[in-house]
């Protein structure tokens, strides 16, 4: 979604009576530079410009921001100093590895700028991941980083009501005052109702989209649990008409672009063996039908599963999603397992990532070691400070772009700018024109247009 997309509806946005509204993680950096080359700097500060009745909020992905590999100290300094410089009100953090030194220096720098903080207890299934794991480590976000909430982060949709009968109570009795988050997705079609059983017992705050960028991957429907919050007796202070009139924006901004539309899913129970987000899911059946072996995409949701547990059960999150994934699918490809070892597995089970929350089999370890690349060093190093370097490289940019700089290698910061200098993507039509072309051309009498917008020239015929 661009930024004039968002900017389309960002009255009803500020008018719908959200508390907050989430804006930046590093996916929206990344895909900002590497997919539609806009600023995203610049979206961060027209949105919260335009957005004063909600509080926007930023997440942080640990030390990594949008990189594989740990940045720097004063890389992850001058993150959280631009985010709160360019109108972010609300930072948070999480770790895949629930690592706290890998987020709490973020969270207590924020803090020192004022602005609100939350850390996030990520969750999923496994032996290791027992509630007394998910209370050590929101006690442990509150005693180093201080933070004002905890957010339950339930990236990949496991979370049922079960489990959250027992977990919210559990991490409310050691929170105090402390605002409880609950984050989770639409993934196994249990979501709306974790939601609402969440709120029954004491959440404070739920994590909702609106139609139709809800359900599937996403968030349960903001409509739907609204609805059903307020049949249950609770007032829920949010316009509803400023929301309908949010979902008829981006089911046109959907047709407009030939996106999908979220629908509701039915309960998946094999979701819980493999623990995958779903747009990886799509990769493996593409990566196995470019290999000729689409026939074996069932083996390789269960080679996930194996290597998972084999690897310590990290969070199917980024990055250990995707490492995870590209093991099994090495493994499966391969013939022979952990053959072929990736960089970043090697990195992983040496402990560049964090620690490590139960022991990897030591004969495992030692052919992943032996197997990966021989010039990653065995023990890792606090990388060396980045924007010294990059300073002195492009002098006349400003530290906004060094930070992007520090994480998008090769030429993509210069094509994000180039794209910007010379006034948007060249691959796609503004939001405003395409509304009129494709009015133009349904009423036109003969078939054709011609049309004319600066340097950029459009013929439509049906006939052809």
């Amino acid at each position: 979604m661009r930024t004039d997309h968002m900017l389309s509806m960002i009255d009803d946005f500020n008018g719908a009576g959200f508390e907050q509204v989430d804006l930046m993680a590093p996916i929206q950096f990344d895909v900002s530079v590497r997919y539609l080359k806009e600023d995203p700097w610049e979206r961060v500060r027209q949105i919260s410009r335009r957005l004063p009745n909600s509080k926007v909020r930023a997440l942080i992905r640990s030390r990594n921001l949008a990189a594989f590999d740990f940045l720097p100290h004063d890389v992850i300094d001058a993150w959280v100093d631009r985010l709160v410089a360019n109108g972010v009100k609300v930072i948070g953090a999480f770790d895949g590895l629930n690592d706290i030194d890998n987020i709490s220096r973020a969270l207590v720098r924020a803090k020192e700028h004022g602005v609100e903080t939350f850390g996030a207890v990520s969750f999923c299934e496994s032996p290791v991941h027992t509630d007394e794991l998910f209370v050590a480590k929101a006690q442990e976000l509150i005693e180093k980083a201080d933070v004002d909430a905890i957010m339950l982060k339930d990236a990949g949709g496991l979370l049922t009501p079960d489990r959250i009968r027992t977990l919210v109570p559990a991490l409310k009795s050691v929170m105090g005052d402390r605002v409880l988050e609950v984050h989770t997705h639409s993934l196994t079609g249990l979501a709306p109702l974790v939601c609402l059983e969440a709120v029954e017992l004491g959440a404070d705050a739920i994590h909702l989209s609106v139609a139709p960028l809800s359900s599937g991957n996403g968030q349960p429907s903001t409509q739907s649990v609204v609805r059903d919050l307020r049949a249950l007796g609770y007032v829920v202070n949010v316009d509803d008409e400023r929301v309908d009139a949010i979902s008829n924006r981006i089911r046109e901004i959907a047709e407009e672009e030939g996106k999908p539309l979220g629908e509701p899913v039915e309960y998946n129970g094999l979701h819980y063996m493999h623990q995958t987000p779903g747009g990886m899911l799509s990769n493996f059946k593409s990566q196995l039908e470019t290999a000729g072996l689409s026939d074996r995409y069932d083996e390789l949701l269960h080679e996930v599963a194996r290597v998972r547990k084999e690897l310590a059960y990290p969070i199917m999150i980024t990055p250990f999603a995707q490492f995870v994934g590209t093991q099994a699918v090495m493994n499966v490809m391969a013939g022979e397992r952990y053959k072929v070892v990736p960089n970043e597995i090697k990195k992983y089970v040496l402990g560049y990532y964090g620690t490590l929350l139960a022991e990897i089999e030591p004969e495992l370890r030692e052919k992943i070691i032996a197997n990966g690349a021989s010039d990653i060093r065995l023990e890792p190093s606090e990388p060396a400070p980045m924007l010294p370097s990059l300073q002195e490289r492009y002098p006349d940019e400003d530290l906004d772009t060094w930070l992007l700089r520090a994480q998008f290698a090769g030429s993509q910061v210069d094509e994000m700018k180039k794209t910007v200098a010379e006034g948007g993507n060249a691959d796609e039509i503004p939001q405003p024109y395409f509304g009129l072309i494709k009015a133009l051309y349904e009423k036109s009498e003969d078939g054709q247009q011609h049309l004319k917008f600066g340097d950029l020239a459009i013929s439509l015929d049906k006939s052809k």
